[in-house]
Formats: structure tokens, sequence, C-alpha cells
């Protein structure tokens, strides 16, 4: 192992980030504190290089020094590495409820969940119907005022909502809203019924619905789905779409820790 000294390979990479690292998962359940000439020997570095790499982990709150001198990780790395832990516990319990409600109505089922950029779309479980929404994938990134899970995310977040209308609104489709007073009013029915109706208004000839789902605080965690064509969300067949759409969401928010349906923000 070469432990130079330079800022970046030729890949851009940092090299003193990737040694940072290699010693933050050097501690484990069995050696939560190790000294100085562990972290060396366990990294490969020298102990010149382990030590200043060290003292800024330690700057920067990663990391601390008992007393005898040995290192330990700090609550900060815990709290970054818990976020991580709270998607994939999140995705775990949703992905039956999912597979359910593909499997009952023939259509996508999606997980979405809110960022700074729009809703995260985390996990999806295709239906055997005849369309499927490529467009939306895992990872994709919707806009907040356009289909049942982002408009259900505005719907049930002030912050969201006071952040998002406050800029342009793109429109997308000839249903896409983007007058922000009018938008306002039909996000303030959705939180009041507890579900969205997406009709055309992010992509053509597609149809969704969508409900909140609700931590153990309260607050929105995320959205459960269902999305296919346009013509199947529509009609008197759509009250038992909105019906299992919303028994999932109620459920994932019980397993989430959630008492009851949380009201809406503002």
């Amino acid at each position: 192992m070469i432990d130079g000294e330079s800022a970046a390979d030729s890949k851009g990479t940092v090299n003193a980030v990737l040694r940072a690292c290699r010693l933050l998962e050097c501690f484990t359940h069995e050696r939560p504190a190790l000294t100085l000439g562990e972290l060396a020997e366990r990294t490969g570095l020298n102990k010149a290089t382990t030590h200043r790499l060290l003292a800024t982990l330690v700057q920067a709150g990663w990391v601390s020094q008992r007393a005898d001198g040995a290192y330990k990780v700090n609550m900060r790395l815990f709290a970054v590495g818990s976020v991580a832990l709270a998607e994939l516990n999140l995705r775990d319990e949703a992905a039956p409820l999912l597979r359910d409600l593909s499997a009952r109505f023939g259509h996508t089922a999606y997980l979405m969940v809110p960022s700074e950029d729009g809703a995260v779309c985390i996990d999806l479980v295709e239906g055997a119907g005849p369309l499927t929404v490529k467009q939306i994938t895992v990872g994709s990134v919707l806009p907040f005022h356009t289909a049942a899970g982002p408009m259900t995310m505005l719907a049930h977040s002030s912050a969201l909502r006071e952040r998002w209308l406050s800029r342009p609104l793109r429109r997308y489709t000839p249903h896409t809203l983007t007058d922000a007073e009018v938008l306002r009013g039909e996000l303030k029915k959705i939180a009041s019924e507890g579900y969205t109706v997406s009709d055309e208004d992010f992509l053509q000839d597609v149809g969704a619905v969508a409900a909140p789902v609700f931590d153990s605080s309260g607050g929105l965690a995320a959205t459960v789905s269902l999305g296919g064509p346009a013509t199947h969300f529509r009609g008197t067949g759509l009250v038992g779409v909105i019906a299992a759409v919303r028994e999932a969401a109620a459920e994932l928010s019980r397993q989430l820790g959630a008492q009851g349906r949380a009201p809406a923000e503002g």
C-alpha cells in the first residue's frame, strides 16, 4: 500500500478522504477504541499520516481521544449512519406492502421520500399491467408540484410547501398546475382527504394515487403510491385503489410507530 501525500489521484478522488474512511472502518463493536499504533497497523498508513488524519477527524467531531490515548468514534458518526439505517428499515417494512398493491391491481407501486430537490423514489414493484412507467425508476427525483407522491408530500409539509411554491413552477404536461394559489387550494384538499389522485400532470397517459406515511413523531416520512394507465385511475374503480393505497400507507405508518393519522401541517 502506498502512503503518499498527494491530495488527489488521477481520477479526482481525494486520497486523504479515502484514508480517513479506512480509519473509521477499523472501529468495530469488538474494538470500539483503538490506539494510534493499532490504527496505523490496520490501515497500513505510517503513524505521522495516521496522526494527522485522526487530528482532523477529532476537530471535525467524528472521533475523540480518551484519557488513555486511544481513539473512539463519536455520536455524530452514529447520527449519519442512522439516516441510512432508517431508509433501509423503511424499504424493508414497505416491501411486502408494495408487492401486495402491485399484485392486487397490476400497476406499479412506489415508495418515495422527500429530499431537497424533490420526491425521491427509493423503491418500486412493477405491475403486470400493460403500461410500465419507464421514466420513473429507483433514484428518480420528481418535482413536488406534480404526480401523486410528490403532491402528497407538499400537502403534508408546510416547510416544503413554502419553499417550493416560492419558485417558478415548471409545466410538464397540459394538466400540470403551475399557479401557486390554485395549487395551494388543491394541496389543502389533499391534506384534508388524506390521499392524492394524479391524472396526467407529470407524464402523459399516466395516473396515480398516493397516501402519506408518518413516523413516530407524526412527521411526514414517505409516500406510498400506485401508478399506471391514466384511464385506470378514473371513475368508480378508483374507490378501491384509493382505499388500498391509504391502508398500505397507514400500515407502514403504524410500523414506523405513528399513532393514528398525523394532522397535516398548516
